[in-house]
């Protein structure tokens, strides 16, 4: 692979991007900073941590900072709307040029919020979208977005980067008409949005903060072609990036747009997929599957580039992870992973984790979250070492045949579900865990009247078999 020093760079008022290594504009991998005035500067390919409520599950905040390497959230706005009107997330006294969003939910100043307007990945709403809103599953239940109002939260919440509206179907195939109509309507956004926030007519002190990412559809190329021509004719010089729903729409970037840093929603199950999104061209990306394996119990365990004195074995290669579930692990007092320097393996060994995982113990899923985001950290710095050496094909073809191609199957229970992460629909509720109060009373009396006392009378020892009356 040849690769180009400075080959480009993109550059706005809220942010910069630069392309350190990459041998061709688009659909190849690269290696760039992504810099914000203030803020943290995110080296690339790298992952975005999802949040929810504004916050990494399971993680506290004092141990995110001091324990993980964590450096940008992904914040879904519908995680805050609540019955209040207005919610409280925009009650928070602040300054001037303070973000509201980042004092409630107590993030670092250094570090960029990226907002969207919703989490991911996204539960599909009965709701249809409309020309002017889209639906969303708050903690309240169901309802539109008007696309003014997230313009607003935008405005006033000042993230770092907002990912623009999109209309887009979740749980089922769009059909003809209706992929046009997603077109149409993500266009219609896009355009209204850029204006609002940053138009002429908008006064200075009222546009937007955030640098804007404008959505790409998950749609072949001639579906939208109208829409990514007016993106790198009339709109480019308002978007600072790209929001991409499947890794397919990396093919349909216009060489113009190379520039932009590029942020995946595709929703990749395991680290294979991730290193072909970045052989396409990915920037950031968004991972599911480690709060997914967190929750399932499974710590993760591999490294890229894949270990050279790897023994391989065509039936049998290498886990991504470990099922600490197992009751292999039950006296296994061994790191998760040989040399991982993260807090938990540091802390504690597979046994404590069998221990925690069956007693049901929180800090069973705290410490495993905390070990697989550092397996991430070390899994893309070794991607950017492997680009800039020029070696990441051949160091990709030898992670697939060292590793399994799919992560551990689930085998234990996960840590009670929050309330969006059920299915739609009505839900059968599980078995009372404890009794009402009365219940245990009335069993204690009934143990107790079986029992004999020293105020027992006569007759009373008498129907206890302890003694006759004469």
């Amino acid at each position: 692979m040849t690769t180009a020093m400075e080959s480009s760079q993109f550059q706005s008022e809220k942010m910069t991007f630069s392309v350190l290594s990459s041998s061709a504009p688009v659909m190849a991998p690269r290696v760039g900073k992504l810099a914000l005035a203030g803020r943290k500067t995110l080296s690339t390919p790298h992952y975005i941590p999802l949040t929810s409520r504004g916050t990494v599950p399971h993680i506290a905040h004092d141990m995110l900072r001091k324990e993980t390497a964590l450096n940008s959230l992904y914040i879904g706005l519908e995680d805050f709307i609540t019955k209040k009107s207005p919610s409280p997330v925009y009650n928070v006294p602040v300054s001037e040029d303070e973000s509201p969003l980042r004092r409630f939910i107590c993030a670092s100043d250094d570090m960029p919020l990226i907002l969207a307007p919703r989490r991911y990945p996204a539960i599909p709403c009965p709701p249809n979208n409309t020309d002017t809103s889209i639906a969303i599953l708050t903690s309240v239940g169901f309802r539109q977005l008007p696309a003014h109002q997230y313009l607003d939260s935008v405005r006033s919440l000042k993230p770092d980067i907002a990912i623009g509206l999109a209309d887009i179907v979740y749980g089922r195939e769009p059909g003809v008409k209706r992929r046009a109509k997603m077109v149409d309507r993500t266009h219609a956004f896009t355009q209204d949005a850029l204006e609002r926030l940053y138009g002429k007519a908008v006064p200075a002190e009222q546009k937007a903060s955030a640098a804007y990412f404008a959505p790409v559809l998950p749609l072949d190329n001639a579906q939208q072609s109208l829409y990514l021509d007016d993106l790198q004719d009339e709109l480019k010089s308002r978007i600072s990036g790209l929001a991409l729903y499947e890794s397919a729409s990396l093919s349909q970037i216009p060489e113009s747009l190379g520039a932009l840093p590029r942020l995946l929603l595709s929703q990749p199950g395991s680290p294979h997929d991730l290193l072909r999104e970045v052989s396409l061209g990915g920037d950031l990306m968004t991972l599911p599957f480690v709060g997914e394996c967190s929750d399932a119990g499974i710590a993760l365990d591999f490294t890229f580039p894949a270990p050279s004195d790897a023994t391989v074995s065509a039936s049998e290669p290498r886990a991504l992870g470990i099922d600490l579930w197992s009751a292999d692990n039950a006296k296994d007092v061994s790191a998760l992973s040989e040399g991982c320097e993260c807090y938990a393996c540091r802390k504690h060994h597979r046994a404590y984790f069998n221990h925690l995982l069956n007693a049901k113990e929180m800090a069973a899923w705290a410490l495993l979250q905390m070990h697989n985001y550092h397996v991430m950290d070390l899994f893309f710095a070794g991607v950017r070492d492997s680009i800039q050496r020029g070696t990441f094909e051949e160091d990709m073809r030898s992670f697939t045949r060292v590793y399994a191609s799919e992560l551990p199957q689930r085998t234990g229970e996960g840590p009670r579900l929050r309330g969006y992460q059920l299915q739609a629909g009505p839900h059968k509720r599980g078995p009372r865990v404890y009794g009402r109060l009365d219940d245990v009373s009335q069993k204690f009396a009934e143990s107790q009247s079986s029992i004999a006392t020293p105020d027992t009378d006569a007759s009373g020892l008498e129907h206890h078999g302890f003694a006759q009356k004469a």
